[in-house]
């Protein structure tokens, strides 16, 4: 069985097998073929295996488009080295998942191609001594994969950048798409060999496998699954032109939690998700959620963090004390202050733009020539292409000028590194750095500042290095720009905007003078935030949330709809279920005595049309409900009485309750009555000006004034802007009209201002008693409705049941359209099944009328 396979693997590894926990806390750091680990040490200096617990461990499967693994072929070419990749943020987050007792098992793909002929040998190994599941993606399918798909359209897309032109971004490619589709599909068959879908929590990193989801959702409804975007999310307009834009949407809809780096990229998301799939989402005691199908998608927004154990490791080694010795004879003997910009090698990093800004400092401010320098280090690209080679021969040629320009012998004013550099080298450049520059255009999180900010707190050895005393405060300066996702979290950086050169050329400036006390303040707090909120609490938290959103899993009943990468869940409670045809026809035929009462817009007509007044089978459908002696029919709207009685003025037996309930009558030629008091409406004149502001400045909305009621409708508004003055002027309303009798309510795409205690339940109480004065105790009931005002008629209905009003075996349906929280306990999808439900009634009772005519 599929769920319970990951033992079965697991079994491979023999009773031996170091405890994965325990591995944890002690990183291995060379694994060959053979099996042979080497620093497994405990701490006491024996290489021991945990006894196994009595009760299962949670189990986190942290699934990316990478195994934090580095492969080495061996010497003699027979066979691989292994060892962890210490610089993963995957490897790194899991310290402090062990001392939660956590079990943590990797998905991914390993950086070398593996021959298939080794494939099976260097699956076992993995599995059991890494506890890491590689996924083998043919080269071909690779290439398409990550850097077509990922690199050429997802990563250029969601960093602000349009494919206009064939060399910009690289136009969409079905046949890229396809291979991105596949290569998660092997990403989700590799976990089904690991997961046991009952216990274990599955957490997805990054844009590479935003499909994925679907897949894992698809084969198990209930499973656990986070997800946690890397990258920036662009805003709407940007999201929009992608091709698969809803696939996409809908997939990462399938995660539980859903993981952004800042409240921007959460933004623009739930934005796409509003604008593209009508969706809404609510904060609740602090947590964001999204209704989607009856699940609660959960956002989480929480910046990464770094390893602090593994820099400080690294601020401790000889190497580090040793180049950072080096520096200060390059730089500080000669009295030069060290700007640094450490980036990669691409588009978005702004370098050039950096440079710039350098130049145009040294233009404007001459008292610096000879006494700063900029070290800029630049990373290898991740990406290959013609935009890399073309910032490439930029930043040379750009270097080149302003070292021609204001460099002397012994002086240059730029030093371009552009060779890959060992960590312990660049934490070295940061210890020595004055100042630090991140000026990218834009930037999923950069952990540089962080880096940076710890570096430059150094250890008591670094301090002699560099000439401090141990009670001297440390200081450090950051100047970052505005569009990374590390900016909000640094409240004392200097925070630009990398296209404007002289604001940046101006912030180097006020980082150099700023006086010595605001630069050990600043970096104090920077150093707080970044030495508590590390990879560790980030992980740790996320899961938490995680584990917080799947706890109802076990009592909700699942099931899947749609096809493809449509596909999605429907998770509902046990007691809230799909109105059966068979089950309520078969109800209608046995009783005598029905009451059914009816929502009109969102239930017999959708909600999306243009002509709201009803079609010619809907009436033909009430009045044929009508005509049935054993039936009380009643439209509950909150429309007009003067549209509800010209609209159905056919209907001779239809009962009507106009404008929520408040008036009311039986039949087509009876008065119409109130169901409270009648109302003064001199309100109107507060509200009405209100509602015309909002109309105003609302592009699109509308004002109704109905005779008890005004509604202020945004249905043809921007969703994001009529929402969010939906908002406004709820809270506007309510403040103006606290004195008067009346309630200010928020419906769909709509706010409404109408009498107190007006609600649909009071046209249900009303029904109910009625027909109970003249001894028509029902014993069937039908209530259908699709918004907030229709749960006040299910709330009635529902606790009639064990009252007077009722027969004591009445039969009961209270049902809302479409699968969602509600005090009903039936549903239909929509309206078109809501009007095939009161077809098949209508034609019962047609049948019923045709039998006894034939009979009598």
């Amino acid at each position: 069985m599929v769920s319970r396979s990951y033992s079965n693997l697991l079994d491979l590894a023999g009773e031996s097998s170091p405890s994965f926990g325990r591995i944890a806390r002690r990183i291995p750091r060379v694994m060959t073929v053979a099996g042979i680990i080497s620093d497994l040490e405990d701490d006491d200096g024996s290489t021991t295996s945990e006894p196994s617990s009595s009760h299962p461990r949670d189990r986190t499967i942290i699934v990316a488009n990478q195994l934090p693994i580095c492969a080495q072929r061996k010497a003699d070419n027979k066979g691989w080295t292994f060892s962890w990749d210490e610089d993963s943020l995957l490897l790194q987050l899991k310290d402090r998942l062990a001392d939660d007792d956590v079990d943590v098992v990797y998905v991914g793909c390993l950086r070398q191609e593996i021959h298939p002929n080794d494939q099976d040998e260097v699956s076992q190994i993995l599995l059991e001594t890494f506890r890491c599941v590689p996924a083998f993606i043919p080269p071909d399918l690779f290439g398409r994969f990550y850097h077509g798909f990922c690199k050429q359209q997802l990563w250029p897309l969601f960093h602000y950048m349009l494919p206009l032109s064939p060399d910009l971004g690289g136009r969409f490619d079905r046949l890229l798409w396809q291979a991105y589709v596949s290569v998660n599909k092997i990403f989700a068959d590799k976990i089904l060999e690991v997961i046991n879908p009952e216990d274990d929590f599955v957490w997805v990193h990054d844009y590479h496998l935003m499909v994925l989801p679907t897949f894992l959702r698809k084969r198990f409804n209930r499973v656990k699954l986070g997800f946690f975007l890397h990258s920036p999310f662009p805003s709407s307009e940007i999201y929009k032109t992608l091709p698969v834009r809803e696939e996409l949407l809908r997939a990462l809809l399938n995660s539980d939690l859903i993981g952004f780096h800042t409240f921007d990229y959460a933004r623009h998301f739930l934005s796409c998700c509003s604008r593209m799939l009508g969706l809404t989402y609510e904060s609740k005691r602090g947590y964001i959620g999204l209704e989607y199908y009856g699940r609660t998608v959960s956002i989480k927004i929480l910046p990464v963090g770094i390893h602090m154990g593994q820099l400080q490791s690294v601020l401790s080694l000889p190497e580090t004390e040793a180049k950072v010795a080096e520096l200060i004879k390059q730089f500080g003997d000669q009295d030069r202050i060290m700007l640094l910009g450490v980036d990669d090698m691409d588009i978005f990093k702004g370098i050039t733009l950096k440079l710039l800004a350098m130049e145009q400092l040294l233009v404007q401010h001459p008292e610096w020539r000879e006494k700063v320098v900029l070290v800029q280090i630049a990373n290898p690209a991740r990406g290959r292409g013609r935009d890399v080679k073309e910032v490439q021969a930029e930043t040379y040629s750009t270097v080149k000028r302003i070292n021609e320009t204001f460099g002397k012998p012994g002086y240059e004013p730029v030093v371009l590194i552009d060779r890959p550099l060992q960590f312990y080298e660049r934490v070295a450049y940061y210890v020595v750095a004055d100042c630090c520059l991140v000026t990218a255009v834009r930037d999923g999180m950069n952990l540089i500042p962080y880096e940076y900010i710890i570096s430059r707190q150094g250890n008591e050895k670094l301090d002699m290095v560099l000439g401090l005393s141990p009670s001297t405060p440390k200081k450090s300066m950051l100047v970052v720009s505005e569009f990374i996702g590390c900016s909000p979290s640094l409240s004392g950086a200097i925070r630009v905007n990398p296209w404007n050169i002289d604001a940046v050329a101006d912030a180097m400036d006020y980082a150099l003078e700023m006086p010595e006390p605001e630069k050990q303040l600043r970096h104090e707090k920077h150093y707080r935030y970044v030495s508590t909120h590390d990879v560790g609490y980030w992980a740790h938290s996320f899961l938490q949330d995680l584990e917080r959103t799947c706890k109802d899993h076990v009592r909700r009943r699942c099931w899947g709809i749609g096809f493809g990468l449509g596909f999605r869940v429907v998770a509902l409670d046990p007691n809230f279920r799909k109105l059966s045809m068979e089950h309520i026809v078969s109800a209608y035929k046995r009783t005598k005595i029905r009451a059914i009462l009816l929502d009109y817009d969102g239930t017999l007509m959708p909600q999306a049309s243009i002509d709201k007044s009803p079609c010619s089978k809907s009436i033909e459908i009430l009045n044929s409900l009508c005509r049935d002696k054993n039936n009380v029919v009643f439209l509950v709207s909150a429309r007009s009485r003067n549209t509800l009685s010209e609209w159905f003025s056919s209907c001779e037996k239809l009962g009507i309750a106009a404008e929520h309930g408040y008036f009311l009558r039986l039949k087509r030629d009876a008065e119409w009555e109130t169901c409270v008091p009648v109302a003064d409406c001199s309100w109107k004149q507060i509200a009405e000006p209100v509602m015309k502001l909002y109309t105003e400045t609302t592009d699109g909305s509308t004002i109704e004034d109905r005779e008890t009621s005004l509604v202020w409708s945004y249905e043809d508004s921007d969703p994001d802007f009529g929402s969010c003055q939906a908002k406004e002027l709820l809270d506007h309303l309510e403040s103006v009209l606290a004195n008067e009798p009346v309630s200010v309510k928020s419906g769909q795409h709509l706010v409404e201002v109408k009498p107190q205690g007006v609600s649909k339940g009071l046209v249900a109480e009303r029904l109910l008693s009625t027909m109970q004065e003249r001894h028509m105790l029902p014993d069937f009931v039908l209530c259908i409705g699709d918004d907030r005002s229709d749960e006040d008629m299910f709330e009635v209905i529902s606790s009639a049941v064990s009252g007077p009003s009722l027969a004591p075996i009445a039969e009961v349906f209270a049902c809302t359209v479409g699968r969602k929280p509600s005090k009903a306990k039936y549903y239909l999808d929509d309206t078109v099944e809501i009007v095939r439900l009161m077809q098949g009634l209508a034609s019962v009772s047609e049948q019923a009328a045709g039998n006894s005519l034939h009979i009598s």
